[in-house]
Parts: C-alpha cells; structure tokens; sequence
C-alpha cells in the first residue's frame, strides 16, 4: 500500500471550468444508475491539510517514511506505539493540521448529493475524517480514519478516546489482539472489509466522480479504470490534469470546494 498524495511535482492548473461543462456533467449524473466517488488529497488540502508529496508536502519536507512500517510495527508494537504516542516531525504536523481542519464546500456538496439520492458511496483515500464530520453516511475509507483504532486481529474499530494506552500495545476489547491506527501502514494490506466494499461499490457503479485526487495509487486507483473499462462515465474533479483525465467523459477544473457546488446546484435543478 502506497499512501495518498500529489506526485513529486504538482501540475499547472488548468482553465477553469465553463457552465456548460458543469451543465453536461450534473446531466450525466442525473442520468446514471449508480453512482459514487473517490477522492483524494486535494479535498484535504482545501481544508488546510498538506499533502504529503509535492511542494509543501509533509514527506517532501521530512523525508518518506520507511516502506516497511507495517512490517516494522509487527515486529515491536510498543515501540511503534510510544512514538505515534509522542509524535514528532511529519506526524506532529500532520496531528496539528488534522486537529484544526474542517469540512469544506467540497464535502459538504458531496453529502448534499448523497442526500439527494444520486450518490450511493463515497471511496476516500483520505484519512482526515473529514467526510464523516461533514456528514457523509455511505463512506469507505480506503486507508483508513485517523481518530480511529483498528486490531489487526478481528478488525474491530474503536475511537481512540474508547482505548487504555495504560499498557502498550493496547490490547481489542472484543478478542485480545493487537490494536494499532486504523490508518494503512506502508507495506500493510488494505482492510479486507473495506476492499471488499469498495470493490462491490465499483461493480455496481455506472459513473463515478473522482475528486482531488491524482489516481495513482492502487488499488483506489483502479476502480475508476475498471468503471471505464465497463462503459461507465468519470466525472473529474480537479485543478489539475492527471492520469485519469484521458478517460472521463466530464474533466471539470478547479478547485473541489468551488466546482463541487456548482455542479450539485445543477442537479438539484434538474430533479
């Protein structure tokens, strides 16, 4: 697993987008079957959170964390506890940053469109809890939520304030085995739960809008090809041209807490 984040270099920004492409777009959503989205890093960057790759970027400033910190955590949990306990460098910023954010227009929009039946999941490579606290309900976060605990065992998800860190590693309330952030290590397998989810979300889907997001990283990043490869349409949402944008049918640029809003006001009308 690769966690999310712009590439080495951040892109030009494109055009804005006119309002017959946003026109075109909340047409095409209103005449799908299923839809869902995917988002990514530039949503979270809306809300004051740096990335952690590309100008600004936590790992661009810090370093990389080690490739192998899952295999790492495995091998002396306590130790892997005391210092996300005590966090310094990357992480203290990275804390600091989560701890003052809040949902944007972005969010807020995608939760609108939920609400108004037309978006049925939201696949997040964000772990910022950001969607949740907008008030997303049909969420899947692919490399996990920051203000959880997750035992590597069952699977079972805590909030932190819900865990004892008298005695590290913490230990599962339900089946005794090791707890650890819910957030995906490098080197560590994505949640079968969560993969599972996502990929019969993916199945069902017809259109998907992808949001802030670069599309690189899998496997988040093959779910809208296997869509395109289907016949279904990809809704882009982003400042910049990226991988994926050769492939949807609507690339809409700009920022996602401004494009966002525009679009959903455009479905709503159409309903």
């Amino acid at each position: 697993m690769t966690p999310h984040g712009y590439g080495t270099t951040v892109p030009e920004a494109m055009e804005p987008c006119s309002a017959a492409a946003i026109e075109a777009a909340a047409a095409c959503l209103v005449r799908a079957r299923y839809v869902i989205a995917l988002t990514g890093a530039g949503l979270s960057v809306e809300s004051g959170i740096p990335p952690f790759r590309g100008p600004g970027g936590l790992w661009t400033k810090h370093g990389e964390p080690p490739m192998d910190g899952y295999q790492r955590f495995l091998r002396d949990p306590r130790a892997a506890w005391e210092e996300r306990l005590n966090p310094r460098g990357p992480m203290r910023e990275l804390w600091q940053a989560l701890a003052a954010a809040r949902p944007n227009a972005g969010h807020a929009a995608l939760v609108e469109l939920e609400e108004l039946g037309i978006l049925r999941a939201t696949i997040t490579q964000n772990v910022d809890d950001l969607h949740r606290a907008a008030g997303s309900r049909r969420l899947l976060e692919i490399h996990g939520n920051a203000t959880l605990i997750r035992c590597i065992a069952c699977v079972a998800r805590f909030p932190r304030d819900a865990i004892d860190f008298a005695e590290l590693p913490p230990r599962c309330p339900n089946c005794d085995g090791i707890l650890k952030s819910d957030t995906v290590s490098f080197g560590e397998p994505i949640p079968p739960d969560v993969l599972a989810g996502c990929s019969e979300e993916a199945e069902r889907a017809d259109c998907m809008i992808v949001a802030g997001t670069s599309a690189t990283v899998y496997p988040a990043a093959q779910f809208p090809i296997t869509i395109h490869q289907r016949g279904g349409d990809l809704i882009e949402v982003n400042p910049y041209e990226s991988d994926v944008t050769a492939l949807c049918r609507h690339a809409l640029h700009g920022p996602g807490a401004e494009v966002l809003p525009r679009l959903v006001a455009c479905v709503r009308a159409r309903l």
